[in-house]
Parts: structure tokens; C-alpha cells; sequence
């Protein structure tokens, strides 16, 4: 006998509480952002006694946050410009057309997915500081770009996979050329793996401390979370001022995904429906 499903309203009860367990960090943030550094000792889960913006003001000044938030544009819009850019051609190329070397790129990509970059900092290092890339911004580009690459390719090509060879036989019937067909007709249609490369390779590069730090020596070219460092002294921390830019800090991340959500739900059920 086939189980009896549940019933509708348990689900949606079991999916709100999930909601409110994931949702309830990020408003606790959110309201400690309001809160004096003696108060969030004080009453750490409750309300704010006065709603003011003096925190995220200071911060702003203080902590030159527009310079850092200005860099982590920067570094993170343009690596995911150069991955989409680079990976995207590669994924169709594995995805759509057969030659020898197929099988060994494929393979080498999911190699790639497998070995973390981090066992590479020292010829890393070496590289960058070789190509005089230290204290700027195409350090962290080129790999951020380089650490995305494996896993942007498998999942583009497994999108690119599933369209039907009817479309490139119809666009060269219409007289387009590989190139024309690619970014008119095939790329298009893979806008929810697109989203899904970009939100999934875009959190951790704008969160990422490591990196930065690493390869930026001065405050020219900092980012948010090494920037954010300012307010973490040796002997007193103000929580206050932390928990205002790391509000700050969310929202582009807020922005972008709000942006994307729709493609990027597709592409996470992209395949779970069978037609």
C-alpha cells in the first residue's frame, strides 16, 4: 500500500519553523546592530531600547566602509564577470562538441573540484608576486576566478547538456556562425545555471578573509571582512560597531540574491521534474 502523504498544513508548519530557525540569526544581527556595546551585554536577545543609526553612521566614516565596500564590488563583480566569461564557452565546448580530448578536460575539471587551492599559497604567492600583482585587486581576481572555474564548468556543462541538438540545427540552418549560435541561441537558455554559478561562487569571495589578506599589504585595495578587522582591538571589541558592518556588509550579498533568486531556485530544480 502506498503511504498516505502528509497533510498540507503539517508541511507548511515544518517549512515555517524551518524559516524561523534560519531567520533567526540574521534578525538577531540585525537588531544588535541597534544596540550600545553595554546593552548587548546587557540584554543580548531582547529589543533595542532606542532605534538609532549612530552605529552604522561611525562605521561608515570610522572604518572608511565605502573604500572597502567600493573593493569588494570590485573584486568580486569582476570575477564573476571573468568566470561566466570563461567557464561558460568551456562548459559548451565539453558539453556539445566531441574531440579527443574531451574525456582528459572533463576530468581534469572535476580534478579541480577535488584539490582545494589553499595547498597551492605558496606558488601562488610566488606567482603573483612574480607578475607584480601583490596589493592589487587582479591578485584576487584571477584567483577567485581560477578557484571557481572546476565546479562553474561541470555545472554549466551538465545545463548545456540537456538542450536539444534541434536548436544548434536550426541556427545554422538560419545561417549562424558557432559563435552566434553559442552566445545568441545556447547561452540564453542556461540562465538559471548562470545564477547558480554566480550566487554559489560570489557568498564565499565576498566573505573571504584569507585571500585578501594574503596578497593586499596596504588600505588602498582592502575588502569588507579584512577592513572590518579595525574594530576588533587587542584588549576591547565594539560589538556594536561590528554587528553595524557586518548589517552592511549583507546587504549586497541581500541585493544580489533577490536579483537571482527566481533563475537560481531554477537552477537547483533544474532536472527535478521529469516532462
Amino acid at each position: 500500500m502506498r503511504a498516505r502523504p502528509l497533510p498540507t498544513t503539517f508541511v507548511y508548519l515544518f517549512l515555517a519553523l524551518m524559516a524561523l530557525v534560519f531567520l533567526y540569526p540574521v534578525l538577531l544581527m540585525v537588531l544588535t546592530a541597534f544596540k550600545t556595546t553595554p546593552e548587548i551585554f546587557r540584554n543580548p536577545f531582547g529589543l533595542p531600547e532606542a532605534l538609532t543609526f549612530k552605529g552604522f553612521a561611525t562605521v561608515w566614516q570610522r572604518a572608511h566602509f565605502g573604500l572597502y565596500l567600493r573593493n569588494s564590488v570590485i573584486v568580486t563583480g569582476a570575477s564573476a564577470l571573468l568566470l561566466i566569461a570563461s567557464a561558460a564557452p568551456a562548459a559548451y565546448a565539453l558539453a556539445r562538441y566531441t574531440f579527443g580530448l574531451r574525456t582528459f578536460l572533463f576530468i581534469f575539471f572535476l580534478a579541480g573540484i577535488m584539490i582545494p587551492i589553499r595547498l597551492g599559497i605558496l606558488p601562488l604567492y610566488l606567482l603573483m608576486r612574480d607578475l607584480g600583482l601583490i596589493d592589487t585587486p587582479f591578485a584576487l581576481v584571477l584567483t577567485y576566478t581560477a578557484s571557481g572555474m572546476p565546479m562553474a564548468v561541470f555545472l554549466l556543462s551538465v545545463f548545456f547538456r540537456n538542450l536539444p541538438r534541434e536548436l544548434e540545427d536550426a541556427a545554422r540552418i538560419d545561417g549562424c556562425t558557432e559563435w552566434q549560435t553559442f552566445y545568441r541561441i545556447m547561452l540564453p537558455l542556461v540562465k538559471p545555471g548562470l545564477a547558480t554559478v554566480v550566487i554559489v561562487n560570489v557568498v564565499p569571495w565576498w566573505n573571504d578573509f584569507f585571500f585578501p589578506l594574503l596578497f593586499l599589504t596596504t588600505d588602498r585595495w582592502k575588502t569588507i571582512p579584512l577592513g572590518m578587522q579595525i574594530f576588533f582591538g587587542q584588549h576591547l571589541i565594539d560589538w556594536s560597531l561590528v554587528f553595524s558592518g557586518m548589517v552592511l556588509a549583507s546587504l549586497p550579498l541581500l541585493v544580489v540574491y533577490l536579483v537571482m533568486s527566481r533563475q537560481f531556485i531554477a537552477g537547483l530544480t533544474a532536472g527535478a521534474v521529469k516532462g
